[in-house]
């Protein structure tokens, strides 16, 4: 466990110092300020109601969601792993004492905790845009699905950060491996929109998996198949992802 988090910690830092993270953080704000601007533009100049303190964060996370959180996911997986093979610095990590699995699994470790920690600064600042700029009474109940809302999307995004890995470790170039993911990501919505009936099984649907949990009647096997799918899905990913990364000559 020591080695594991050693393993971890080293990941994180070098992610720490990456501008990639600094860059998705000033983004996001930047998503909130101009959504938040947007709002009372309207609201001020057409007489409108806008949203409510707790809605603001729903319109962020439905926005962030689909955009910026894939984009940058997709940029942090590709660093830490194409990023590497192409500097020749994967060498200097597998000299260390540690096993492939966990060197491997230590890197999806802290892609997750980036996802989870802009998550989080998401829910904090749109929620604070929310009640200062938005007089609008919030209730406990309301103020809950949101913050459940925003940690649910932390498994989707992790699927979707386990394929790119996977992508990474097949593909030897950045480049090659970040357009290879638009266009995946792209292909699946238009799929997605094309056979409505087999929605479910892409993950750029699973995405708004949030919305489940927002409905008054809350579809519990509806829930259930959903996370089924992505945890089924997220288990073949990270295996595959193992498996190439395990057998690679560096």
């Amino acid at each position: 466990m020591a080695v594991f988090q050693a393993a971890l910690l080293n990941e994180l830092e070098k992610l720490y110092k990456k501008k990639k993270v600094l860059v998705a953080i000033l983004l996001s704000l930047a998503v909130i300020v101009i959504g938040q601007l947007v709002i009372v533009g309207v609201r001020s100049g057409f007489g409108l109601r806008g949203t409510g303190s707790v809605e603001f964060p729903m319109l962020v996370l439905s926005v962030v969601v689909n955009t910026i959180l894939p984009l940058f996911t997709a940029l942090v997986a590709i660093d830490s792993f194409s990023g590497e093979f192409t500097q020749n610095s994967m060498r200097i990590t597998l000299t260390r004492p540690v096993s492939r699995f966990k060197i491997y699994t230590a890197k999806i470790t802290s892609i997750v905790l980036f996802i989870l920690g802009a998550l989080l600064l998401l829910l904090v600042f749109s929620l604070l845009a929310g009640f200062i700029f938005n007089t609008n009474s919030a209730t406990l109940d309301s103020l809950g699905r949101t913050v459940f809302s925003y940690f649910v999307s932390l498994l989707p995004l992790t699927v979707l950060a386990l394929a790119i890995a996977l992508l990474a470790n097949i593909f030897k170039s950045g480049i090659a491996v970040f357009f290879v993911s638009i266009l995946t990501f792209l292909a699946l919505k238009v799929l997605g929109v094309l056979f409505s009936q087999y929605s479910s099984l892409f993950l750029t649907t699973q995405l708004d998996w949030y919305n489940l949990f927002l409905v008054n009647s809350f579809p519990i096997l509806k829930i259930l198949r959903q996370f089924l799918i992505m945890l089924g899905s997220g288990i073949m990913l990270f295996t595959a992802g193992f498996y190439i990364f395990d057998k690679k000559e560096f």
